[in-house]
């Protein structure tokens, strides 16, 4: 379904992309005519992640297509045949060749191809902040347009006045969801200290609803991280954080099962300098950590180089909208999480992005702004 939607809602936008009329300032007036226009920025490469291969793909091809550009989207090569099935689909529709192309392989040899070839006008990436930084060098040779969607490492603020029972079970779900493998993952618990005992037992027995499952289990709510290699990564934050002080208090191991599946896991004890609360994980982890004050919460909140997303949870609407006002995220949820519409421009503050995804400025990134000026 949000795949669809993305479609459908970019696709409003092919008829709205209009240009303005302006009269200048300092140049005589009815001797000249002036408007500004948008045109297409030209060929995008559209570099794309594992985690949600056909809604990365519609979200990136959307805009593009509805601002008039042409593109070359490269899938992760763990799911490439999501890619290349739409492309048949694409095929069916009766897409001209060439305006939508799909390019497979690993990241560092199609990938940077593309980002690097001179017909590239603009690169859009969704994926972690290390790769980002390095497809941003690389376009910034020929000053590319580039929009980066990227890493996390979401705070998740419960105060006081919340029901717990209520809300445990949503701060899981925020970091549990397809296995942690998600970049607003609510990947650190901020409680208050008040109710921070209570919030880990309930996040804690939680994880219950999250056991892990293969994915076509009708009973399954968590399937398996994507890979050896990831699932390697994440053992080995879960190993660190245990020598470096932390207490596991849920999961924290991997069932006896074959595959690569992770139990959801609970660590408290952690302190800011730890890797587990500092680097995106990309895993069921979750740190929790308590707070006494607004001002303690906001400080801890933003000790990260992240600013991806955040959500509050309290019935106190005041305090809710100052802490939302200070912390440094692009997108901050009030009593929900990862609540994500193809209207809402989505991306990050900080090392997690540059420019936005979504909404008017999601097809805007597509298209160049042109100003003409005639003397009449």
């Amino acid at each position: 379904p949000g795949a669809v939607d993305h479609l459908r809602y970019m696709a409003g936008w092919a008829s709205k992309l209009g240009g303005e009329v302006i009269d200048p300032l300092g140049l005589p007036r009815g001797k000249v005519f002036s408007y500004v226009s948008r045109q297409p920025v030209g060929v995008a490469a559209q570099i794309i992640p594992w985690n949600f291969p056909l809604l990365m793909a519609t979200l990136k091809i959307s805009p593009a297509l509805a601002a008039g550009c042409t593109l070359v989207l490269k899938p992760a090569e763990q799911t490439s045949l999501t890619a290349l099935r739409m492309a048949d689909f694409v095929a069916e529709a009766g897409f001209p060749p060439g305006v939508i192309n799909v390019v497979t392989g690993n990241g560092h040899t199609a990938g940077d191809r593309l980002v690097k070839h001179p017909d590239v006008d603009k690169v859009a990436f969704t994926g972690s902040t290390e790769v980002g930084k390095i497809i941003n060098r690389n376009a910034t040779d020929s000053l590319k347009r580039v929009t980066l969607e990227l890493g996390g490492k979401s705070p998740v603020v419960v105060m006081p006045d919340v029901n717990v029972e209520e809300v445990a079970p949503a701060a899981a779900g925020s970091v549990f969801f397809n296995s942690g493998q998600i970049c607003i993952a609510g990947s650190r618990l901020f409680a208050h200290r008040s109710i921070f005992d209570r919030m880990v037992e309930g996040v804690s027995a939680a994880t219950a609803f999250w056991k892990p499952r293969p994915s076509l289990d009708p009973q399954a709510h968590m399937g398996p991280l994507v890979s050896k290699e990831q699932m390697d990564r994440v053992m080995g934050y879960i190993q660190a954080g245990k020598r470096d002080g932390a207490t596991v208090v849920a999961g924290g191991d991997a069932p006896a099962a074959n595959g690569y599946y992770l139990n959801p896991t609970v660590m408290v004890n952690v302190k800011p300098s730890m890797s587990v609360v500092r680097e995106e994980i990309f895993g069921p982890v979750l740190v929790a950590q308590r707070f006494d004050t607004l001002d303690e919460v906001a400080k801890a909140a933003n000790e990260t180089t992240y600013g991806l997303a955040a959500s509050i949870w309290t019935k106190d609407v005041s305090a809710m909208l100052k802490l939302a006002a200070r912390i440094k995220a692009g997108t901050v949820w009030g009593n929900c999480h990862a609540v994500i519409d193809p209207a809402l421009p989505f991306g990050g503050f900080k090392q997690s992005g540059i420019g936005r995804e979504q909404g008017r400025e999601g097809i805007e990134a597509y298209t160049e702004l042109k100003t003409v000026i005639i003397q009449l």
